[in-house]
C-alpha cells in the first residue's frame, strides 16, 4: 500500500508524467475494448493529378451540381446517407468515399454546395458565402486536405497582399490595410500606430500562443469522447494544451489588458464579422485562429468561383460508387427497433420515400439535426437537450447582391475586402444596432459592413463575364426583424416584406458608396437576402450564417467534448461548423472529425502523414 501511496504521490506532483500514464492507460483500453473494426485510410497515397481546364458550360456543370432526387438514382447497398451537401457534408462524403465507402449525399436545395454554391442573375455569378480562406498554398494542411479532397482539381488565386482594410467612421473615415506576413503585418500597424509597438508585439506574441495551443485541442477532439472527458474532468486537459486558458478571456478582455488606444483595439479585432461573435462575447482562442488563419500566407479565392468546390468534390464521391442529389429535402432521421440510427425519409409531394443506411451524417447543423430531424422522445432519451442547453443560436445575417457595369480596371476595383464600422467601439455599436426596431432598422447607418468583389478575386471571371463585376455587402441582422415572414413563399414575402428589405438595402449602398463612390451609378443589378432567406436556401433555423454561437461559453472545456462527430444516437453523426467552428476551413476540419469517428481511426494522423510526403517530395 505504501508504494502505490508513493506512486500516486509522484504522479500527481508530476502532471506531465500523469498525462502520459492516463494516455497509456486510455491506449490500452482503446485496444482491448474497441471492436468497432478500423477502415482504411482514405490519404494512403497522394491522389493529386494535373489540373484539367475549367469547365465553364453551364449544362456540363449543372449535370455535377444539380443532379435532382429520383429513387433510380439511389446507390444499393449504401455504407452512410449524409444530410446536407455543405462543406462539412461533402468533405466526410469524399473521405468517406477515398476508404472505399459508398456514399449518398442529400442536399434540399437545387444545387449541391451549401454556403459554396453560387447563383446566376441577369448575367451575374454571385458567390454566396466563400469569400476568401487562408492558408491555401505550398503543403499546408488546408491546402493538402483540399487538394486530395478534389484531386487537385480545385484551383487558387491569391488575394492582394493588402487583403483586407478596416475603415473606422462614418464620416472622413480612417483606413487601416491588414497586411499578410508576420513583418508586413507589424510594420503597416505601426505606421498607423507608432506609439503601440508593445502592444502590437504583446498581440503578436498571443497568436503565436494561441495557434501552438491549436493542435492539442484539435488532438482532445479527435479522441474517443470517453478519454476526452477524463481529461477534462481532472483537468489535464490543461498539461495538454493551453488552448483553454486562451479561450477563457474574451477578445475585449485580452485587448484591453494590451492597449487603452481604441481604434487599435478596433482594428485588431475588426474579423469578428467572420465568425459573428462581438469582441465582448467571443473568446480569444477564436479571433487569434481566425487572424493567424490569413495572417500568415494570406487570402485565396477558388479559381472559376465557390461552386468550383462542389464541382470538383461530387465525382471523388461518384468514383466510389456514392451519389450527390438535390431537391431532396430530409425531414426526419429513421431509428430501428434497437434505438439506432437506420437511414432517413425524404420528403416529396408524391409521397415520402425512405432510403437505409447503417450510418447517417448529419450536416444540418446541431439545432436542425437535435429538435427537427429526431423525435422529441430519441432527443429525450439521449439527453440532448442538454448539449443544445449549453449553446445558442447564431446570429441572423443580410446579404446585398449587386451587379455593376465595368470591369474590375475601369472600375477600380480590388482583389481585397473592406470592413467598414460607424466608429471604433464596435461593442456598442453593434449593441445598438441589434437593438433597433424593424421599423428602425433603416432609418441609420449599420455600425458593421463586409464589402467584397468577388469578381476582383476570380482571374477567369473577365473571360466568363466580360464588362461585368459583382459587389457583395454582409452584415449581421437580428432575425426578429424578419421572423414574421419565415413561413412565406419564397418571392412572395408581400410589399411590406420588401419595403423592409429594400429599406435596409438602400442604407447598406449608400455606405458602400460613399467608400466606393466610383461604382454608384454602374447599378445593373441589386438585391439583397435577409435571414428568412437564409433560412430557406440553406437551412439556418434563425438565419444565421455561422452556425451556433462562437461565444465563450461553446469554446469551454466542458461544452466542447459534447460537440462531439459522434452523437449519444448509435450510429448518428454530426459533420460541419458546428462541431469545430465557422467558415470553410472549419466546417471542413469539422468533417475531419467525423471521419475521425466514421472511419474509426485518426483521420487527422494519416493527413498529416500524407502532408510530410508531399512537403519531402517538393
Amino acid at each position: 500500500m505504501a508504494f502505490v501511496a508513493n506512486v500516486a504521490a509522484s504522479l500527481m506532483s508530476s502532471p506531465g508524467l500523469l498525462v502520459l500514464v492516463v494516455a497509456l492507460i486510455a491506449l490500452v483500453l482503446m485496444v482491448t475494448s474497441n471492436r468497432k473494426p478500423r477502415e482504411k485510410n482514405p490519404f494512403a497515397t497522394d491522389c493529386r493529378r494535373p489540373a484539367a481546364a475549367l469547365v465553364t458550360d453551364q449544362s456540363a456543370r449543372d449535370r455535377v451540381i444539380k443532379n435532382g432526387f429520383a429513387i433510380k438514382k439511389v446507390p444499393e447497398t449504401l455504407d452512410a446517407v449524409v444530410v446536407g451537401s455543405g462543406i462539412g457534408g461533402l468533405g466526410v462524403a469524399a473521405m468517406m468515399a477515398k476508404a472505399g465507402k459508398r456514399v449518398l449525399v442529400l442536399e434540399q436545395h437545387d444545387q449541391a454546395g451549401g454556403c459554396c454554391h453560387t447563383f446566376i442573375e441577369k448575367g451575374f455569378e454571385f458567390d454566396v458565402g466563400v469569400h476568401y480562406i487562408g492558408e491555401m498554398c505550398g503543403s499546408t494542411l488546408n491546402k493538402v486536405l483540399f487538394d486530395q479532397l478534389t484531386e487537385g482539381q480545385l484551383q487558387w488565386e491569391k488575394l492582394d497582399d493588402e487583403l483586407d482594410v478596416v475603415s473606422l467612421g462614418a464620416e472622413n473615415p480612417r483606413k487601416f490595410p491588414i497586411v499578410q506576413g508576420n513583418e508586413a503585418f507589424k510594420k503597416a500597424l505601426l505606421e498607423k500606430f507608432p506609439d503601440e509597438e508593445k502592444a502590437i508585439d504583446g498581440f503578436l506574441l498571443l497568436l503565436k500562443k494561441v495557434r501552438k495551443s491549436m493542435m492539442g485541442y484539435v488532438g482532445l477532439r479527435s479522441m474517443p469522447q470517453w478519454l476526452a472527458k477524463l481529461l477534462v474532468k481532472t483537468g489535464l486537459v490543461n498539461y495538454m494544451t493551453d488552448y483553454f486558458k486562451y479561450a477563457g478571456k474574451s477578445v475585449k478582455q485580452t485587448l484591453d489588458e494590451l492597449t487603452d488606444n481604441q481604434d487599435l483595439k478596433a482594428v485588431l479585432s475588426y474579423s469578428f464579422g467572420d465568425y459573428g461573435t462581438p469582441p465582448k462575447d467571443a473568446p480569444f482562442t477564436m479571433h487569434a485562429t481566425l487572424i493567424s488563419h490569413y495572417y500568415y500566407n494570406g487570402g485565396y479565392y477558388p479559381i472559376g468561383g465557390a461552386s468550383e468546390i462542389a464541382f470538383h468534390m461530387i465525382p471523388v464521391i461518384e468514383k466510389a460508387g456514392g451519389a450527390v442529389l438535390v431537391r431532396a429535402p430530409v425531414n426526419q432521421i429513421l431509428i430501428d427497433d434497437s434505438g439506432a440510427a437506420c437511414g432517413v425519409r425524404v420528403h416529396k409531394s408524391s409521397g415520402d420515400i425512405d432510403i437505409h443506411a447503417p450510418i447517417v451524417i448529419s450536416d444540418a447543423g446541431l439545432y436542425n439535426t437535435y429538435q427537427s430531424l429526431l423525435s422529441k422522445e430519441v432527443a429525450l432519451k439521449h439527453g440532448l437537450d442538454n448539449v443544445l442547453s449549453k449553446v445558442r443560436h447564431g446570429v441572423g445575417a443580410v446579404s446585398l447582391f449587386v451587379g455593376l457595369r465595368g470591369t474590375k480596371e475601369e472600375l477600380g476595383l480590388k482583389a481585397q475586402n473592406c470592413w467598414a464600422f460607424t466608429n471604433n467601439d464596435l461593442d456598442a455599436g453593434f449593441e445598438e444596432y441589434a437593438s433597433r426596431s424593424a421599423e428602425d432598422a433603416g432609418k441609420s447607418d449599420v455600425p458593421l459592413l463586409f464589402i467584397s468583389f468577388p469578381s476582383s478575386k476570380d482571374p477567369t471571371h473577365e473571360q466568363r463575364y466580360p464588362g461585368k463585376s459583382t459587389c457583395t455587402v454582409i452584415t449581421l441582422c437580428p432575425y426578429e426583424w424578419f421572423e414574421q415572414w419565415e413561413d412565406e413563399r419564397v418571392m412572395k414575402r408581400g410589399q411590406e416584406y420588401k419595403d423592409l428589405k429594400m429599406a435596409v438595402a438602400a442604407r447598406i449602398w449608400d455606405q458602400t458608396c460613399r467608400l466606393y463612390p466610383q461604382i454608384k451609378d454602374k447599378v445593373e443589378y441589386f438585391e439583397m437576402g435577409t435571414p428568412v432567406t437564409n433560412k430557406y436556401y440553406i437551412g439556418a433555423p434563425r438565419g444565421e450564417i455561422y452556425g451556433i454561437d462562437h461565444n465563450m461559453a461553446r469554446f469551454s472545456a466542458d461544452t466542447a467534448i459534447q460537440l462531439n462527430a459522434e452523437t449519444p444516437v448509435p450510429n448518428l453523426y454530426l459533420t460541419g461548423q458546428d462541431i469545430f467552428c465557422c467558415g470553410l476551413a472549419g466546417a471542413l476540419f469539422g468533417s475531419l472529425l467525423s471521419a475521425n469517428a466514421v472511419l474509426n481511426r485518426n483521420v487527422m494522423f494519416d493527413l498529416l502523414n500524407l502532408r510530410k510526403k508531399i512537403a519531402k517530395t517538393k
